[in-house]
Order: structure tokens, then sequence, then C-alpha cells
């Protein structure tokens, strides 16, 4: 057979195609909705932080996580925490920002570390290859742990927080880190967008300018 192999690769293409696009534009109404709701959404943030961080320490204390990566891991939380201070606003050059997008990478390795080298252990005591060892975590449990407790604050984080040079320069731009309050001269929080909107906009507009360098041309509004 040769069809069916290209039909197969090209059918994940198109598949992974429409999954990325279906995240992309949830992700783009979540962050429509944190704009709107940034009071409830620094409330469950919060309460997010707080709940990942128990959670941690019941994970070191039942299941005998090591104390050193689990101190990492809540001393890191609480650094993204101190990034709810002026929520929703952030400053993409405040020493407290850049911390934490260097805290989610360091916690990424290390735990990932962590997990493969406990695998290759137990692998290495095992009689057989084949036998299955009781004592790691399976895929699902990694992954979940990864998602839940090293992923979810970062990028809940990142899709909440809208950045501050977006907002119109005026006197006292210190003061628009109100929360539920939007930019100067924008009663209604529409001065401020968020990171993740941003780069979404950049990437849809730098795809569309290099659609007009290429010749093609934006299609009118008939009703114009």
């Amino acid at each position: 057979m040769w069809i069916l192999p290209l039909v197969g690769y090209l059918g994940s293409i198109v598949g992974f195609c429409f999954l990325t696009l279906a995240i992309a534009s949830g992700l783009y109404y979540l962050s429509e909705l944190v704009e709107e709701h940034t009071v409830v959404a620094k409330r469950f943030l919060t309460r997010l932080i707080y709940s990942i961080i128990g959670l941690q320490l019941l994970l070191c204390l039942v299941d005998r996580f090591p104390w050193s990566l689990t101190l990492l891991s809540v001393g890191s939380h609480v650094i993204y925490l101190g990034n709810m201070r002026r929520f929703p606003f952030v400053r993409l050059t405040d020493p407290l920002f850049v911390l934490s997008c260097v805290l989610v990478l360091v916690n990424h390795y290390l735990w990932f570390r962590h997990f493969s080298n406990a695998q290759a252990r137990a692998f290495r005591t095992a009689s057989s290859y084949y036998e299955a060892p009781d004592n790691i975590p399976t895929f699902t449990e990694i992954a979940s742990y990864f998602g839940l407790c090293v992923w979810l604050v970062p990028f809940a984080l990142f899709v909440s927080l809208s950045a501050s040079d977006n907002v119109l320069p005026t006197m006292g731009n210190e003061d628009v880190s109100t929360p539920g309050i939007g930019g100067p001269g924008s009663a209604d929080g529409k001065g401020r967008q968020g990171l993740f909107k941003a780069l979404v906009d950049g990437v849809r507009n730098g795809i569309a300018e290099m659609g007009t360098i290429a010749g093609m041309k934006r299609p009118r509004n008939r009703f114009d």
C-alpha cells in the first residue's frame, strides 16, 4: 500500500492543525473572559495557587516525594503568587515576572529528570524486561502531575495577565493596576489586552502582512 499511508499522514497533519486552532480559540476566549471579570479571575487564581501548594505538601508527606523538589515547587508558586499583587497587569521586565518564567523551566527540567531517573532505577532492578514495576508512577499519573502542579498556574497566569505596555500612556500610569479597572480613558477595561490575546493578534497580523507582501489582497467587506 502506498496511497493509504499518505492519507494517514495527511489526516494526522489536518487533525493536529484543527486541534491547535481549537485550543488557541478556547484560550483566546478565556483571555477575553478574564478581561471582563478580573476580580473573579484573581480570586480563582489565588485559591488555585494555595490548593496546588497544599497538594504538593500532601504528595511529599504521603507519597514520599523528595523534599528538595517539593520546596522548590512550593517556593515557585509563592513567586507566582507575587505576580497577583497588581493583577491583571504585569511588566514584562519585572524581575518577579522574569523569575517566574525561569522557575517554570527549572521545575519542568528537575521534575522530568526525577521521574526519568526513578523509572530507570526501577527497570534496572527488575528481574525481567517485561515485568512492570509497581513502585513507579504511570504515564497518566506523571502527565497529570505536570499538568496540575507544574504547568497549570504559569499557563493560567500567562492567559490572564495583561501587559502594562499596552495601556495608553498617561500621567500616573501605575494607577492602572487596580483589578477590574481598565486603562486610562477606558472605563470598561478595553484599554488593556491580555498577553495571550496580544500574542495571537500579533501572529495573525504578521500572517496578514506577509500575505499582503506576497500579493494577496484582503477580501473587501461588501457592506462597506
